[in-house]
Order: structure tokens, then C-alpha cells, then sequence
């Protein structure tokens, strides 16, 4: 009996040591065990060559960088279980994703990581910024008014997605995500009104809104740091930038990112300073010794630095960060098809009257109708507004945030032939859809950026003239021309291939899933606008994107929301992995406004998606795999450019780059609210990108001798324009723009300027000069 006795006991302690143990891993520190999963996030420059470059977007050939509004970024997130499945989704500050940049990044990462990272699990997608440089797609209507490739623009793309994944990957620690949602009332308006209108009465009367007012947000939290980032979704288009601006920008959601990231950075300033205007300590000196200070510094000439100054001197420098992982926010683009940011409507610029419903046309002509933004006549205000009152509900979101995903990660992808996709539709009836094609109503352009000629909006018909221009290119069959009715076709793209493709046909689709979110990647979200032949003469642009209209989104979220029996969170990323232009329901297709004409593969590319994608959904639910179809081509060493090189950077005798040309007066006193500028003797910036540095700083006087950076081309406040002559001229100037913010404290302060010249020989020199300093009170 004692044996028995003894044998129990000794059971009993065993069994408490288990216990103990179990409650000391439980309330220990954080472990795998204790997470969901494993989160990183990671961001890197993209800003592209600032001077030369034509603008991607409106395909004005007029329309060519010159400057920065403020600096562009790749933001990249990977959640992964920590024994299983990993995602990863790139946001680009970029007018959309690109299939050639695709194919580079994902050989990239499968060099350095084998086949962690591949097609299927990487999703990269873009804003829709209309105001960053073009030259980076691989398909010749892409690359018109860029003068064909520039492998500048490409490079400093796909570097910069590849560092931050990188970055985003190094960064990977246990952690949890969490969804919040929230409507946004005052961000967009539905551009193409007469065409939602078609849509059945029934499914209209299912929604308040023409658009979509929701914003889907995904909260990061880190174990050990607390928040790290925020990923979100909402539709509107990044055109709050007109088609003349001349300054590289991230528009309204690039400017809700800057917004976003410098708020949570002040608000953890106490953890993780910054911004240096926060910490930098200033005495309690009256405003004559201020002035008595600035007056022992004067500008300085310029002077030859190293290539890493203006990197070290940016005022985000991650030389000067925390060791906690950087705090990244991107705000991604949607279905945003039909959805403009000019919130104030359309109006005709000669009457200053609304723009015709049905047409968006002044006196039967589409050049004087614009769409106003709620800064108008300011672009830049209007842009800081909408992105504003983006980050503001962003804010709001990731405060609140409080439904945890859980569940498992899983992912689908497939490659699609969409120019000649079967499609079922009601019944047993099959479809197809058609090669690549663009209606007359695509050269109308929009709204936001209206085409010129004698094009308009809702045309069925076509012009006897035009299609005499457009046979000269390509002559559409018959059958191409019954496949893509009602829409006349201007532009047969996809059976254009000379030098090399005009069009894509082979597409990507692909769904993410973490938990209870779905991501749906598709190839578009927008379109560009103008033919080729009117991106030449009419200023005009030819660009895709695959642009979901509102209710064309609506019934896809729908269709793949059924599939997971309605227990997810499902959301569009427009935009995303290539670019393909519109997406319409077929009721808009029918009626041939911009969106329908530039919906390219025919009336039933809506029904395809929808198969398509409602095919990946049930292989997930039922963990079956998917056909991985075609691959699409590589196009780069077929690629053509004709955009001159920089050849040579000269001043004016006695004159050094970086000299002050046009300085601050002496003594001079500014205060908050003030617009200052300084123009220095400067270079081509297409000599250096400046990549994670600046071309423009803010000082301030710290002591009596130390310049601390507190503003730089990254901040919206400032602005970096570079400018010649002449096209053939070797002179240029930089010239730098400072708002004063409100929040800027009283001080001695100084503007900088970084550049780079090129001498005959082709070599690459640095240099900085300074201002006079001044006094802000």
C-alpha cells in the first residue's frame, strides 16, 4: 500500500512540474506560441529621375518631371505562420504595378530566397499616382509619351520593392494583425454617374452611395514593439494632381502616408523620435538676438561632398533611427474605376457651368470640362485635403482596431489568357472574351484629365476620320470587331505587335488570405487616357491598369464572398501585379464612357474575373490546388528608348554648383504660414536619384554652430523644382520652396540644396550649398 501510496505522489509532482511549467512559458516573455503570427514591414525610396521624364498617367507629352512634391516609397508587409504559409503585399507610391517589374523582383527574391517568396505569395500594387515617371512598363502603349523604356525609372522600381521586402523580411517577429473598417464620406465622387446609372435599379437600390465610401484597414503589432504599420483600402482616384503638374508627388494617398507615418512618429516621440523638430531644444531668446545669430552666417559657396552626405543629412534617415522597426503606413488603391477625388464636380473651364451629364462635354467638346477638387483652384491643396481626410479615418481605424484575424494564411494565383478566355454566363451559355482593344470614348479621356480633338465620351459609332488614322496601324477583323461591340474600336492593341507587344494578354489573378482577410489581386484599377496617336498630339495618355468600376467591384467582392460563405473581410487591390486597364459591368460597357471604352478585353471581362476568381476562393475553401496557366513574356531586351542621356553640367564662369543664385535677404524674418525660396546654381538630378537622401533641406541653428536637418523634399511643406533654359542648355537651377508649417518652432534656420553634376568625361561629382540664415518666429 505505501508503494502504491508513494507511486501517486510522486504522479501528483510530476504532474504539478507540468503545470508550473505551462504557466511560466504562458506568462513569460512573448514567444511564437503567444502570436498569431509572424509580422514585418519594410519601405524603401522609389522616387524615380525628377527632371526629363514624362509623367505616367495622362500620357501628356507635355507633362515632364521637373521637381519633387514630396518623395515616392515601395511599403511592403509579410505575415506568415511561424511553421507554414507567408504572404507578402507591396504598396507602391506608382500609377500601377508593372508585369515587367513583377517578373525582375520575383527573380530577385528567388536568388536570395529559393522559393520562400514566388508569384503565387507576392502581390505588388499601385496608387495610381498620376505624378510620378513613366517609362517602366514593357508594353509599347505604355511607353509612348516616355519616349520608349527608361531603364532609370524601372531600376529604381524594382530596387526599391526588392530592399523593402528585404527589409520587411529581416523585421519578421512574432506578432498580431487586426481589421477595422469605416466610411469616408467626403474623398470621392463617381466621375461617370450617366454610366451607374445603367446598372439594374435593384442592384442599385441595394447601396446608399455610387461609390464606395469604405475604408478596410489592417493593424500591425509587434510582441516586443507595439504597433509597427497599417495597411489599408479605399477607392479614389490618385488624379488630385492635374495633368500639367510638373513635380513628382504620391498625390492624395501618398500624402496620406507621409501624413499618416509622421503622426504615429510624434505620437511615440518619447520612444522613438523622429522628426528632430520634436526634440531639438530651443532656448528662450528674443527675436534681435536671433537675428543677431543668423547674421554670422552667411551663404556658402558650393561644395564638393560625398555621395552618403544627403542620405545622412534626410531628416528620416534610418542612420538616425531606433532600433525598433520603422512604423510604415500605405494606403492602397481600390476599385476605383469610376471614382475621381475632384469632389466638387465637373465644371466647364470657359462658363465655369457643370460639364453635360450624359457626355462630360462643354458645347459638344470634352478639353473644357474638369473636375474641381475641394482645394480649387489649388491642386496641392486639394491633394493635402483628400489625403487628409484619408489618414484622418485611417487614424481613427487604428486606434480602434480591435477584431483580430486568425486562422490560417493561404494563397492561389493563376496566369489567364484573357483574349481568349472562355466564359460561362446565365444559363449554359458560353462567351468569350476578346484580344486587347480600345474604344474611341478612351482618347475623350475623363474629367480628371479630358482628351482633345473631336472625341467624347459615350461614343457607340466612332469617326469616319479617325478610323482612316487608326487603319493605318491596325485594321480590326470583323470578328474582333463583333467580339468587342458596342464599343468602335480605336485602337486594335492586342493584335498589334510591331516593334513588340502594344497590349498584355496574359494576365495574373491571385487571392491572399490571412485569417479572416481576402485579398484580391487583380491587374488594374484605372486607365489612361488618350490614344496613341492623341498621347502624341493631344497630350494625351495610353496606359492600363485594371480599374474595377464600383459595381463591377461590388460583384466581384460579392461572388468571392459567397464562396467563404461570408466570413471574411474581402477587398479589391486594384492596380496590382500588371496593368490591364478598365473593368466595367456590362451594363456600363454598353453605355462607352471612358471606363467602358478602356475595359479591353470586351464586354465579358467582368464575367471572366468573376469566374476566375470565385475558381481560386473554392480551391482555398477546399485546399485544392490551381492550373498555374501561361507565363506571361519578358520584354526587356526587346525594349526601345529614345530618351537622350544627360551629355553635360556646366555653370557660368566663377560660378560653383551649389552657389546661391537667388539668396535669403539679410535679416530677414519669416513667420509661420510664409512661403520663402532660394535658387541655387544646380545640376540635372537625373545624375543621382538621391535615393533614401534629398535634394532640399531645412536647417536648424542648434547652439551656436550645429545645423540639425527638420525639413526635407519628403515633406509636403517643402518643394524641390529644377529648371533650364533650354532643352540643349547645361545650365540649370534648383530652386527650393518652403511653407512654413504652423508647428515649426521659433529659431535661426538655414535651406540647403544637394545635387550631382556630370563633366565631359562622364564622371560623377557631389556637391551642397547652403542659404543665408534667417530668422522664423
Amino acid at each position: 500500500m505505501e508503494f502504491f501510496q508513494a507511486l501517486i505522489q510522486k504522479r501528483r509532482s510530476i504532474a504539478w512540474i507540468w503545470l508550473l511549467l505551462l504557466v511560466f512559458l504562458l506568462n513569460g516573455k512573448p514567444t511564437i506560441s503567444a502570436s498569431n503570427y509572424l509580422v514585418g514591414l519594410g519601405s524603401y525610396d522609389i522616387t524615380g529621375p525628377a527632371a526629363d521624364v514624362n509623367m505616367m498617367g495622362y500620357a501628356n507629352s507635355d507633362q515632364t518631371a521637373s521637381g519633387i512634391h514630396f518623395r515616392l516609397r515601395a511599403r511592403s508587409f509579410i505575415v506568415a505562420e511561424p511553421q507554414g504559409n507567408r504572404v507578402v503585399f507591396v504598396n507602391l507610391d506608382a500609377c500601377m504595378a508593372s508585369q515587367l517589374v513583377t517578373i525582375k523582383v520575383l527573380e530577385r527574391l528567388k536568388a536570395r530566397y529559393g522559393d520562400l517568396y514566388t508569384e503565387k505569395n507576392v502581390a505588388i500594387s499601385g496608387i495610381h499616382t498620376h505624378a510620378g515617371p513613366g517609362g517602366y512598363l514593357q508594353y509599347v502603349v505604355y511607353i509612348v509619351t516616355s519616349l520608349g523604356f527608361v531603364r532609370q525609372s524601372f531600376d529604381v522600381i524594382v530596387d526599391g520593392i526588392e530592399q523593402s521586402i528585404i527589409r520587411a523580411h529581416e523585421n519578421l517577429h512574432p506578432g498580431s494583425v487586426f481589421v477595422n473598417k469605416g466610411d469616408i464620406l467626403d474623398a470621392g465622387v463617381n466621375r461617370s454617374p450617366s454610366s451607374y446609372l445603367n446598372n439594374p435599379p435593384s442592384e442599385r437600390a441595394k447601396y446608399k452611395y455610387d461609390v464606395d465610401k469604405e475604408m478596410t484597414l489592417l493593424k500591425f503589432v509587434d510582441d516586443q514593439w507595439g504597433p509597427v504599420g497599417s495597411f489599408n483600402w479605399f477607392a479614389t482616384h490618385g488624379t488630385s494632381m492635374s495633368r500639367t503638374n510638373e513635380l513628382i508627388s504620391g498625390d492624395n494617398k501618398g500624402t496620406a502616408a507621409r501624413l499618416m507615418e509622421d503622426w504615429f512618429n510624434q505620437k511615440s516621440v518619447t520612444q522613438n523620435p523622429r522628426r528632430v523638430s520634436n526634440i531639438v531644444q530651443v532656448s528662450e531668446t528674443n527675436h534681435h538676438e536671433l537675428l543677431e545669430l543668423a547674421s554670422s552666417f552667411q551663404s556658402t559657396s558650393g561644395q564638393p561632398v560625398t555621395k552618403y552626405l544627403s542620405i545622412s543629412r534626410r531628416v528620416r534617415s534610418s542612420l538616425r533611427s531606433a532600433e525598433r522597426p520603422q512604423f510604415v503606413s500605405a494606403f492602397c488603391q481600390s476599385n476605383c474605376g469610376d471614382v475621381s477625388p475632384n469632389t466638387l464636380g465637373a465644371f466647364c473651364t470657359d462658363t465655369g457651368m457643370p460639364c453635360d451629364f450624359n457626355h462630360s462635354t462643354c458645347g459638344g467638346k470634352n478639353e473644357l470640362c474638369y473636375g474641381r477638387g475641394p482645394g480649387y483652384p489649388d491642386e496641392f491643396e486639394s491633394t493635402r485635403i483628400i489625403g487628409e481626410r484619408q489618414y484622418k479615418k485611417a487614424a481613427e481605424l487604428f486606434n480602434s482596431a480591435t477584431e483580430k484575424l486568425t486562422g490560417k494564411i493561404d494563397f492561389r494565383h493563376s496566369y489567364l489568357d484573357f483574349s481568349q478566355l472562355e466564359v460561362k454566363i446565365t444559363g449554359n451559355q458560353t462567351v468569350k472574351t476578346c484580344p486587347a482593344a480600345m474604344g474611341f470614348a478612351f482618347a475623350a479621356g475623363t474629367t480628371d484629365g479630358p482628351g482633345a480633338f473631336d472625341f467624347t465620351q459615350g461614343d457607340t459609332t466612332g469617326n469616319p476620320f479617325w478610323k482612316l488614322v487608326r487603319n493605318v496601324l491596325k485594321t480590326p477583323s470583323k470578328e474582333q470587331k463583333d467580339c468587342q461591340q458596342p464599343k468602335p474600336i480605336l485602337l486594335d492593341t492586342g493584335e498589334m505587335k510591331v516593334p513588340y507587344d502594344w497590349a498584355p494578354s496574359i494576365l495574373p489573378v491571385q487571392i491572399l488570405k490571412i485569417g479572416q482577410m481576402v485579398i484580391l489581386s487583380v491587374p488594374g484599377g484605372r486607365g489612361v487616357r488618350g490614344a496613341v496617336f492623341c498621347g502624341l498630339e493631344s497630350n494625351r495618355k495610353p496606359h492600363r491598369i485594371c480599374e474595377f468600376t464600383t459595381m463591377a467591384g461590388r460583384r466581384l467582392r460579392d461572388a468571392v464572398s459567397a464562396v467563404f460563405k461570408g466570413k471574411v473581410h474581402v477587398v479589391i487591390a486594384g492596380l496590382t501585379n500588371t496593368y490591364s486597364q478598365y473593368i466595367t459591368t456590362i451594363e456600363e460597357y454598353n453605355m462607352q464612357r471612358y471606363e467602358g471604352a478602356s475595359t479591353l478585353f470586351g464586354p465579358h471581362t467582368l464575367s471572366a474575373y468573376i469566374q476566375e476568381f470565385t475558381k481560386l476562393a473554392t480551391a482555398i475553401v477546399s485546399g485544392t490546388t490551381v492550373q498555374a496557366g501561361p507565363p506571361p513574356p519578358d520584354l526587356l531586351s526587346k525594349q526601345i528608348s529614345l530618351l537622350p542621356p544627360v551629355v553635360v553640367d556646366s555653370t557660368p564662369l566663377g560660378v560653383k554648383f551649389g552657389d546661391v543664385s537667388t539668396d535669403i535677404p539679410r535679416n530677414s524674418t519669416f513667420k509661420k504660414g510664409d512661403t520663402l525660396t532660394v535658387v541655387f546654381w544646380s545640376a540635372c538630378p537625373r545624375n543621382d536619384l538621391m535615393t533614401e537622401g534629398t535634394f532640399a533641406l531645412v536647417e536648424l541653428l542648434q547652439g551656436k554652430d550645429t545645423w540639425v536637418p527638420v525639413y526635407d523634399d519628403d515633406d509636403i511643406c517643402l518643394r524641390f523644382k529644377w529648371s533650364r533654359p533650354s532643352k540643349l542648355n547645361a545650365q540649370s537651377h534648383a530652386t527650393v520652396e518652403w511653407r512654413v508649417p504652423q508647428s515649426t518652432l521659433p529659431g535661426v534656420y538655414r535651406v540647403s540644396h544637394f545635387g550631382a553634376s556630370k563633366n565631359l568625361f562622364g564622371s560623377i561629382s557631389h556637391f551642397r550649398g547652403s542659404s543665408t540664415a534667417f530668422v522664423v518666429k
